[in-house]
Formats: C-alpha cells, structure tokens, sequence
C-alpha cells in the first residue's frame, strides 16, 4: 500500500476507534495524558505494521491488542509504579453516553477489581469484543477470558448487591 492510502486507513481507524481506545487506555492507565500518548503510539505502531495485519483478522482485535500492550509497556515504566493512579470516573474522558449516579457506582466496582479481571471485563463489556476477541487481544485462551468474566461478575454481584437493593 502505498504512503497515501496508508495515510488514508489510519484517518480512517482513528476516526472509528480513538475514542473507545482512549476510555480503554485511560482505565489502564488512570492518567488522561498518559491515555491520550498510548493512543498516539497506538496509532503509530499500528501505520508502522500495517503490512504485518492481517486481513482475516478483526481490525478491532488487532488495534485493541496494540493499545493494551502499549499501556502495559507504560505501566512497567519505573516512574508509574511509584505514582497513585487511581481513577475516579467523573475524570475518564467523555463516552457516547452520559455518566450517572447508577453507572459511576458499577464503574468504581469494576476499576476495583484486579487487573486481570478488570481486563477482561472492560474488553467484554465495555468495549463490547466478543469472547473470542478478548482472548485474541489479550493473548489468553478463550475459557480463561470466561472464567475471569465469571470471577469477575461473582465478585460485582457481591459488591453491589447491597447498593442494588438501595436503588
């Protein structure tokens, strides 16, 4: 392909999915700025190695698996480990959809749980990628993402059972 139509497919990735990356990287992340960088390498690394992409492969999948190793390159970094990242929603960066007091109650319970599941839990959920693109993104087998969304719904069902019968 040549620099123009490469050019062209990145305008074009960026417009569909720089804001979804962004809300994903921010969780990662916990720093608006930090989220923001990860996208742009995101999209960098991605016009970098757009000939290594695969045509078969969901776009979505590869882009999100570019984005979730480029935070979790971040967040090895030796200054990161040592800073309070912890997100208060009414920070994240502005979604499709309004935040409410119901939401912002389900989203501190699901920033709370482990890295792990929290992972896979925002890939599921919010994100909206299949069991199988989950898996792809984050390299794990497919029943592993399934048990960590079990886990992870046990462990919210617990949680918020209490505010639930509050609402």
């Amino acid at each position: 392909m040549t620099n123009d139509g490469r050019d062209l497919w990145l305008e074009e990735i960026m417009s569909r999915w720089e804001t979804g990356l962004t809300r994903m990287c921010y969780a990662y992340l916990q720093d608006a700025a930090l989220a923001e960088d990860a996208v742009q390498e995101t999209f960098l690394k991605a016009w970098k190695g757009y000939d290594c992409f695969r045509s078969g492969a969901s776009e979505k999948t590869w882009i999100t698996r570019i984005a979730i190793n480029t935070c979790k390159d971040l967040r090895r970094s030796a200054w990161l480990r040592h800073t309070d990242r912890s997100v208060q929603p009414e920070t994240m960066p502005e979604g499709a959809q309004p935040f409410t007091p119901r939401d912002d109650t389900v989203t501190r319970a699901v920033m709370a749980l482990k890295p792990r599941l929290r992972e896979v839990a925002l890939l599921r959920w919010y994100q909206g990628l299949t069991g199988a693109q989950t898996a792809e993104a984050l390299g794990i087998a497919r029943a592993t993402v399934y048990n960590r969304l079990d886990k992870a719904q046990r462990i919210l069902q617990k949680e918020l059972e209490a505010w639930h019968n509050e609402v």
